[in-house]
């Protein structure tokens, strides 16, 4: 049985594609077949931070007005056998995906993957709604700020009353947060959000705490899953997410400011 998994957003820029890249690439690495698909038409990053852009031929826009098959547009990732993308496009607009079209690009894809990981754009425009109408399970990717928090409330309602389990009332879509760019110690500091606050507000269950990271970029700018990484803590935090995801119990880690070393008690910092 195959599953529809969206990363989405209310805002931009929290890192739904560098957590697509890196959540579909830990469950291949753990001998699963995966797909992840790049719903942001128009502007298309995924391929950029899979490191894959040089391949692209056809994209998810061909597919659905069936000027190539999906084998035709379906990229096999180098590093994983059990991975592939299906790009989005950079030259179509968001009105070139039709409802009709992504449920029968989806229905293909379940016929092969196992798990199917949609890239949402952010917001609530039609490639994001489509993203998350066939939707069997959301990851809602969090920034601990009140403006992401309270889009991401936002997209809580619409994954509620808007998808195609909502309308037929089947069992409600499976919702996980993922909360990104933490720093404990700006916690501390009164700088940003907890991880509490965000529960507090969201109501929903925690499946990662991705800390604040320079690996995170230098691996999106290289063309590589952070997730690869797992000598970063970035990289430790998307795995322990995955296997969460996947049904493993993990302690949540990097959650806590670390113990100052002594030139930081010396000298501040």
């Amino acid at each position: 049985m195959s599953e529809v998994i969206v990363v989405t957003s209310g805002k931009g820029g929290v890192g739904k594609t560098t957590s697509s890249a890196s959540i579909a690439m830990g469950i291949a690495r753990r001998g699963h077949k995966v797909v992840v698909v790049d719903f942001d038409v128009g502007l298309r990053n995924l391929d950029l931070i899979m490191g894959c852009e040089r391949r692209v031929v056809y994209d998810f826009v061909n597919v659905i007005t069936k000027e190539c098959t999906l084998r035709q547009a379906l990229i096999k990732d180098k590093r994983q056998e059990n991975l592939s993308i299906l790009a989005a496009s950079q030259t179509r607009d968001k009105d070139a995906l039709t409802p009709e079209g992504v449920e029968r690009v989806l229905g293909e894809l379940r016929e092969e993957f196992e798990y199917i990981i949609c890239d949402s754009p952010a917001g609530i425009e039609k490639g994001a709604f489509l993203a998350m109408y066939y939707a069997d399970r959301a990851i809602v990717v969090v920034n601990p700020e009140v403006s992401s928090v309270r889009d991401s409330d936002r997209i809580l309602g619409l994954l509620s009353s808007k998808t195609r389990r909502s309308e037929t009332d089947q069992a409600k879509v499976d919702e996980h947060l993922l909360l990104t760019r933490y720093s404990p110690r700006r916690v501390v500091d009164g700088d940003m959000m907890s991880l509490q606050d965000v529960e507090e507000i969201l109501g929903i269950p925690v499946l990662g705490v991705i800390p604040e990271s320079e690996e995170v970029l230098q691996s999106s700018n290289s063309g590589i899953p952070v997730i690869l990484d797992l000598d970063s803590p970035a990289g430790q935090a998307y795995d322990d997410a995955v296997a969460r995801l996947l049904g493993e119990q993990r302690p949540l880690r990097f959650v806590e400011p670390g113990k100052k070393g002594l030139l930081q008690r010396l000298f501040g910092g």
